[in-house]
């Protein structure tokens, strides 16, 4: 079940998201009745650019005006977020080869934003600035800097490869599907979802196989293990897309058996039996194997 009420750091964030997204807003308004094309005086336009900053800094004024505390943490990161999301909009429906970088850069802040914003809504007391997942690993954070790396590299040397229209817009239907199903998780299994793996089950704690459970018992890492694999595919890169799949595979592999663990310990045969029922929904992991 969702909370009773949005709480204010979700209130928070999505007005600082919003915020956020509107800085694009300004180029595209200097743009208009000039000759020139719009995506290029976004993103070459040195008046642009000035009026982009002063807004970015006057929003962070007014940030720290109206939030204190960990109340601001949240704004700053959510409007953070927002920022790269409305950068990446031009660029993504732009005709130039950057495009799928666009729709990347949208893929990727929409997901940390929207994790933040669903767990305010279903379960906000288990929500804090980890709820953005910004600072999941330091493996995350080298992964997902390789894949730009790997991009522009690529783009220079190899320019006929990059784009690929037809690869592109695969990587944007797994990443949009797995999106929705990462998502459609969470919300279905209500206040029993959280980042954290618990070891200790509360009185709230319920077995949830409905929805999308009835499809996998773990619908929340099959939509992740898609989408992160998607981003790959989005951007063309080989090399990432090779290295994303098997370390997400090991990692989700790892994480499905230490979370059925506690599932176990919590709810005994019902949990055996649904396990019985319902694959995991990821290829080659089937969970932590019992002794007959």
């Amino acid at each position: 079940m969702a909370g009773s009420k949005f709480v204010p750091e979700g209130r928070a964030s999505v007005c600082s998201f919003v915020l956020g997204l509107c800085a694009v807003c300004i180029p595209l308004l200097s743009a208009a009745g000039s000759d020139a094309e719009w995506v290029q005086t976004l993103l070459g336009g040195i008046r642009s650019k000035a009026a982009v900053a002063v807004y970015v800094a006057s929003v962070n004024g007014l940030l720290l005006v109206f939030y204190k505390g960990p109340v601001y943490q949240v704004a700053v990161r959510a409007c953070f977020l927002g920022f790269a999301f409305g950068c990446g909009l031009p660029v993504s429906f732009s005709q130039t080869s950057w495009g799928p970088f666009g729709w990347y850069m949208c893929s990727l802040s929409f997901f940390h934003y929207s994790e933040y914003l669903v767990t305010a809504i279903i379960n906000p007391h288990s929500l804090s600035l980890d709820s953005f997942l910004l600072n999941h690993s330091l493996e995350y954070k080298v992964a997902a800097v390789s894949s730009w790396v790997e991009f522009t590299v690529e783009k220079l040397l190899f320019p006929e490869l990059k784009p690929l229209p037809w690869l592109s817009a695969l990587g944007l239907l797994m990443v949009l599907i797995g999106e929705c199903l990462r998502k459609s998780a969470m919300l279905t299994a209500g206040s029993n979802f959280n980042h954290i793996v618990q070891n200790e089950k509360a009185q709230s704690h319920v077995l949830v196989t409905a929805g999308v459970y009835s499809w996998f018992r773990h619908p929340s890492y099959v939509g992740w293990f898609y989408w992160s694999i998607g981003t790959q595919v989005l951007l063309c890169n080989p090399v990432c897309l090779l290295g994303y799949t098997l370390a997400s595979w090991r990692f989700f592999r790892e994480r499905i058996e230490e979370e059925e663990i506690t599932l176990i310990h919590f709810f005994g045969e019902d949990y055996l039996e649904y396990k019985r029922k319902v694959p995991t929904g990821l290829p080659f992991i089937t969970g932590i194997k019992m002794e007959p």
